[in-house]
């Protein structure tokens, strides 16, 4: 009979010899594209068509790594001025892949594998955290300064998950109480809100927002043609594939929000 703890241990090695064959076998597969792409620029004919093709479908299957996604997810996050839908999926996966990560080198060292090697796993285990964590701290810090515009903007609270819309009411419960005891306790009746100057303003003028008018560099992955900004009546903008912008982030938010252009 075998325990779980057994059954726990033989899916661990299982996932690592998994990891390490991977990582092996997509060394490979792009050593040998790479060997292939420069053979046939030497020739004639097909062969710049091909060494294109074969370009393509490298930086295409790099796109879609967690790894890649997650740098993605942090840029965008990084440059957005508002907060953005948080990928619960892809941190998972990469919380995974770290615990996975830290396994496989501890295994290594253990067995005494060439330092060089470790030291590869080490770093891509290093590049991994940093993005994680920097992800989330962005995130925190985007809570921390809009805790109160998100919180009754219905849209936003969605996007955050479970454990940051506790940290967002942690937040809110803390800053109601200092700006009470220090402030508020002491101002007239009128003045007491913490949303409003005084009880004859009409909007929430005290609650800082994000300013969606700024401008962002971004770029897209593919040919979008031609895009209409705004309705101030300006030229569209002709977006081509791989191409630097400077626009607004309120014109271009729907195209960052569904993955059709990335933010720098």
């Amino acid at each position: 009979m075998i325990s779980d703890t057994g059954r726990n241990r033989e899916k661990k090695k299982r996932e690592r010899e998994c990891y390490c064959q991977e990582s092996s076998e997509k060394a490979s597969i792009f050593g040998e594209e790479e060997k292939t792409s420069i053979g046939l620029t030497m020739d004639s004919g097909d062969a710049s068509g091909y060494t294109a093709g074969v370009d393509d479908d490298y930086e295409s299957l790099l796109s879609t790594t967690d790894a890649e996604l997650l740098k993605r997810a942090w840029r965008n996050e990084k440059a957005a001025p508002e907060i953005l839908q948080f990928e619960s999926s892809l941190v998972q996966r990469s919380r995974e892949q770290i615990q996975l990560m830290e396994e496989t080198i501890e295994e290594f060292s253990n067995n005494a594998v060439d330092p060089l090697t470790v030291s590869l796993y080490q770093m891509d285990l290093d590049r991994t955290l940093f993005l994680l964590r920097s992800y989330l701290r962005t995130r925190l810090q985007k809570i921390e300064t809009y805790a109160f515009h998100i919180q009754k903007t219905t849209d936003l609270w969605n996007r955050l998950s479970k454990q940051e819309q506790k940290y967002a009411e942690r937040c809110i419960d803390d800053m109601e109480q200092h700006l009470d005891q220090s402030v508020l306790s002491k101002l007239p009746h009128g003045f007491k809100s913490h949303l409003k100057q005084s009880s004859l303003s009409l909007a929430d003028d005290m609650v800082p927002e994000p300013q969606l008018d700024q401008y962002v560099i971004c770029r897209s992955k593919r040919f979008l043609g031609s895009f209409q900004l705004d309705d101030s009546g300006e030229e569209p903008v002709n977006i081509e594939a791989n191409d630097l912008y400077a626009l607004p982030y309120k014109s271009i938010k729907p195209l960052v929000e569904s993955g059709q252009i990335d933010l720098v």
